[in-house]
């Protein structure tokens, strides 16, 4: 295994609570404060701000997967990503649905306060995720 350790990236995605996702993966796509970043192995150190609501991985299995994760930290070194987000969810376990519905009353609601703004983002990426993942 560690002769292959600089042909993937040893990926995290947790929430608050619990690990959402771990794994190997050749790609790792998100949005960040300063634009979209794909990570490939071999990538340099970054800490940055995710902004967006949505990460992408391609694993070594050639499998896809999109997840919300609307705010939050992501991390490279050596070959390792690490995504910190307060919430997380993998878009293939959200019902696109109720996001949708979701969405809706969080904008009914409004986006006076702090609290109304992250709800919207939240439900934002949700339906997003959903989407990309159907």
């Amino acid at each position: 295994m560690a002769e292959d350790s600089g042909k993937h990236l040893e990926v995290a995605l947790v929430a608050a609570e619990q690990v959402v996702w771990e794994g190997r993966a050749k790609i790792v796509i998100a949005r960040t404060t300063e634009g979209d970043l794909g990570i490939l192995p071999g990538h340099a150190p970054l800490l940055g701000l995710l902004q967006g609501g949505t990460v992408q991985v391609r694993t070594v299995d050639d499998e896809y997967f999109v997840a919300a994760a609307p705010d939050g930290f992501i991390s490279v070194a050596n070959n390792r990503v690490s995504i910190l987000a307060e919430n997380a969810e993998m878009g293939h376990d959200i019902d696109l649905e109720e996001a949708k519905r979701a969405l809706d009353q969080a904008l009914s609601t409004g986006t006076d306060s702090e609290e109304e703004q992250e709800h919207v983002r939240l439900a934002e990426a949700r339906v997003r995720a959903a989407e990309k993942a159907s």
